[in-house]
């Protein structure tokens, strides 16, 4: 019976034990770009099969424009090197591309990180501070985690979206700038929209021109070149020579699931790299993942609070606690959200424990 991993080891046809593709030396790369009037960031990009494609012609269309773009995707899916190839492509190249982690700080803390302050604004405020938007000017600013920015900062954002200008905290002075907005984003804006812990406003103006990057288990055809290239680049810092990857090794690449998607098969491949020897690529063994649950046509009352809490944890990240915690979106009390996860055998993945 063929599967779809199948069809996708069918087109890359690795033998026994393949070399590693030619398409990654770097003098071949090099006679690749030559042949252009002008090198492409695109061209630096793995894994050009399938959606991505068309992703990455999305990506050409917009990046010429002004347009605010809204990248959505799981975590680990590559929305930065999106981003940064958005900026890469457009007539902004030659000025700065400033990001800003919107989850990493706090509300006060991040409304000085992105619109400056003045001195004495406030306790500790001993110098001036120049914001993010302000070192963005004439270049691209890249939110990331945008739904996880404070609903009281939200408003100002939405202003320098729309008017291009702002105020730095503690001045009355208005700055005009001239920002492109590249906005990211793994949680589900809409469902925060309803729930309103997102401002409808401010997300209809972030997704004038929405890009989704789907999970790699949906990119298997991507997969063998993805894992070509990060065996070449690890052995490469390393000091190895890794000349072939097994077929059965491959085979178990492209049928796994990688909930942690680009950013863990990135990891595994290092790990596996330091670990072969002779030549050969012998990563450790993949991790079991947990099969995705069915579709119930009829769900039972446990079913439906098992999904609802579920949903609740997902849209805060896993985190339990706090005012925008799982707890607090379900009107439960920390504890009582404990009590039910464990009755219900609801687990947060092994790298999201944050209570």
């Amino acid at each position: 019976m063929s599967t779809a991993a199948d069809s996708v080891m069918e087109l890359t046809r690795h033998p026994e034990s393949s070399p590693i593709n030619a398409p990654y030396r770097a003098d071949e790369r090099t006679t690749r770009k030559s042949q252009r009037t002008e090198s492409s960031f695109l061209d630096t990009i793995v894994g050009r099969r399938g959606s991505l494609r068309s992703i990455l012609s999305q990506v050409e269309a917009v990046a010429g424009t002004n347009t605010t773009v809204l990248i959505t995707g799981e975590t680990g899916t590559g929305k930065e090197v999106i981003a940064r190839a958005i900026h890469e492509l457009s007539p902004r190249r030659n000025r700065n591309l400033v990001k800003v982690n919107c989850a990493a700080m706090p509300a006060g803390l991040l409304e000085s990180e992105l619109f400056g302050h003045e001195r004495g604004a406030f306790t500790g405020a001993i110098n001036s501070h120049v914001g993010r938007f302000a070192l963005a000017d004439r270049g691209t600013l890249f939110l990331d985690e945008i739904g996880d920015m404070p609903l009281e900062l939200q408003p100002k954002l939405l202003r320098v979206l729309q008017e291009r200008e702002f105020e730095a905290v503690g001045s009355t002075r208005t700055t005009r700038v001239d920002v492109r907005v590249v906005a990211a984003t793994n949680q589900d804006l809409k469902q925060m929209v309803r729930d309103r812990e997102f401002r409808e406003d401010l997300y209809y103006r972030l997704n004038a021109f929405p890009i989704y990057l789907p999970p790699l288990r949906e990119r298997k055809a991507d997969i063998p070149e993805l894992v070509e290239y990060f065996v070449q680049q690890f052995a490469a810092s390393m000091d190895k020579t890794i000349e072939t990857i097994p077929e059965d090794t491959m085979r178990s690449l492209v049928r796994h699931c990688w909930p942690g998607n680009i950013r863990e098969l990135q990891n595994y491949i290092a790990r596996g790299v330091i670990l072969s020897n002779d030549g050969i690529f012998e990563p450790a063994p993949l991790e079991s993942c947990e099969p995705l649950e069915p579709e119930v046509s009829n769900p039972t009352l446990e079913e439906k609070v098992r999904r609802e809490i579920l949903a609740a944890c997902q849209r805060a990240n896993w985190k339990l606690g706090g005012p925008r915690g799982a707890a607090a979106r379900l009107g439960l009390k920390r504890t009582t959200l404990f009590y039910k996860m464990k009755r219900l055998g609801i687990a947060p993945p092994a790298d999201h424990w944050q209570d």
